[in-house]
């Protein structure tokens, strides 16, 4: 099929539409910033220049496609709400569509958006589900967890370097999944008549709290971690600061997001269903084991040979 990526550069986007080449799609990406995203060019994606926020770039990106696969999102590093892009952008994306008559539409969405309307991403997200369940669009929602790349700099990386690790709340089992796997049910989805219109979880093999994460990353890396837990208390009153200004508003919404991942609510759900509808096999799902592991042996790696080199260099400046 003919299909556009919205979100290509980030780190779901990309495996999307590595993903949908390796399948043999013909995969347009609308960017911002064309000269950023040179590396999608190269493997073999056609890229146009556009902005969730200006629909008629949207009406361009959209001419002669037969299906979009919309991974856009806010980051946590952007300044203000993640409102523009989540909703309004969002909003232009699904007009547009029914405007061009691209009808095939995959969405990610969150897991239990509809039971946190007072977080705004999740509100976000469960506003946008009753949006396109009233449309005439054939769409299909995934509902995730959270990814595996985002434990990397939260856990493996400060375990790996000494450095404390905070984390908030009660402990909340959470199913991460690695955007690769999210990217084969994306792509997936596209060729399954039975997903048309319907709302399936995706999510990872299994729900892992904070300390279970962080046992694995101590024993993969054999470095003891130091865990700082940060009382909610202390995040609400983050939080109330934040509110006061503009610039924090960004800041003061993420922290809202303790109230799901320090709830102490399991955000996991059985998949049975979601496999058989999408046609794939759950032993190919990578186990945040394997994903750990795999990190800690590339690294670690690294560091030797880097380690290697170093003595080398060390010996050639011997007089002898």
């Amino acid at each position: 099929m003919r299909v556009l990526v919205v979100g290509g550069t980030g780190t779901l986007g990309r495996q999307i539409a590595r993903r949908a080449l390796n399948e043999g799609h013909a995969v347009r990406c609308v960017v911002r910033f064309p000269r950023k995203a040179a590396f999608l060019q190269e493997w073999g994606c056609e890229l146009t220049r556009g902005d969730l926020l200006e629909p008629e770039s949207l009406d361009y990106a959209l001419e002669g496609q037969e299906a979009i696969i919309d991974a856009a999102t806010s980051r946590a590093t952007d300044p203000g709400s993640c409102y523009p892009v989540d909703w309004t952008g969002q909003q232009n994306l699904f007009h547009a569509a029914q405007k061009a008559g691209t009808k095939r539409l995959i969405f990610f969405s969150l897991l239990n958006a509809h039971q946190h309307l007072d977080v705004p991403l999740m509100e976000i997200k469960a506003r946008s589900e009753d949006w396109l369940m009233a449309s005439d669009l054939d769409f299909t929602i995934l509902r995730c967890a959270a990814f595996m790349q985002g434990l990397i700099s939260q856990f493996a990386i400060p375990v790996l370097e000494s450095q404390t690790v905070w984390v908030s709340g009660v402990p909340t089992p959470i199913a991460y999944m690695n955007t690769q796997d999210l990217a084969r049910f994306a792509v997936a989805a596209l060729g399954r008549e039975q997903t048309i219109r319907k709302a399936f979880a995706v999510v990872g093999p299994r729900a892992w709290t904070t300390g279970e994460i962080t046992q694995l990353c101590e024993r993969f890396s054999g470095k003891e971690a130091k865990v700082v837990r940060v009382p909610p208390l202390f995040l609400r009153l983050m939080r109330s600061v934040a509110d006061f200004f503009a610039a924090s508003v960004n800041v003061a919404e993420r922290l809202t997001f303790e109230r799901v991942t320090g709830g102490g609510q399991p955000l996991d759900a059985p998949m049975n269903e979601s496999y058989e509808a999408f046609g794939l096999d759950p032993s190919e799902t990578t186990s945040l084991e394997q994903y750990l592991q795999e990190y800690y042996q590339t690294i670690l790696k690294r560091l030797k040979d880097m380690e290697a080199d170093l003595d080398k260099d060390a010996k050639k400046k011997l007089p002898f």
